[in-house]
């Protein structure tokens, strides 16, 4: 890694504890990133078995860890307020399942999520060279969440989408994060992490 890459400042948004942890393993250090959870401390770590850990790990590794931040008012966050950011990352959004997965209300509140963050994350970039991610899965119903629409009513602009690969991220573990369930990891099937920039 390049003295520039270990300038940047990148904020993982709403990611679980297994993910942070095992990213920063990836890239070695986590000083210039901060990670949220919307989840307190103690729900954590009675969600995950491996919360404890993990969060040690990335705060070690130099990354701030800040528990109770909801991606659709993240902006408004008393620390996040004062930061841009060259990458906002959000891995697979979800309101948790209060309906059916493909039912009319289900995808209503997953898109009122995607568009809040959106939003939010918006006004964490830096103007120069900011990128937010969001990996997503394909198909039905998350094809209804329009996603791309989305972004670009907000003022972003798709630069790329790439195929999201779970055999890049050595260690990554997905996890439900909701319902008796939420340590269980889920199906990924065809997913896509999109990258957009202010236009």
């Amino acid at each position: 890694m390049g003295k520039e890459e270990e300038e940047r400042e990148s904020s993982d948004v709403e990611e679980d504890d297994d993910e942070c942890s095992e990213k920063t393993t990836h890239f070695g250090s986590a000083r210039n990133m901060v990670a949220t959870s919307l989840d307190s401390q103690d729900k954590l770590c009675s969600k995950y078995s491996n919360a404890i850990a993990n969060v040690r790990e990335l705060e070690e590794r130099g990354c701030l860890v800040l528990y109770g931040v909801d991606a659709k008012n993240m902006s408004q966050h008393f620390f996040l307020s004062t930061q841009r950011f060259d990458r906002v990352v959000y891995n697979f959004p979800h309101v948790g399942f209060l309906f059916r997965e493909e039912s009319y209300c289900q995808i209503q509140l997953n898109k009122r999520l995607v568009k809040g963050f959106l939003k939010n994350a918006k006004l964490l970039l830096k103007k120069e060279g900011g990128e937010i991610h969001i990996s997503h899965k394909e198909g039905h119903p998350y094809n209804k969440w329009h996603l791309e629409k989305k972004a670009h009513k907000i003022g972003l602009v798709l630069t790329q989408s790439v195929p999201f690969c779970k055999d890049d991220y050595p260690g990554y573990d997905n996890k439900r994060a909701h319902g008796t369930l939420s340590d269980a990891s889920f199906h990924l099937g065809d997913c896509t992490t999109y990258m957009f920039t202010l236009a």
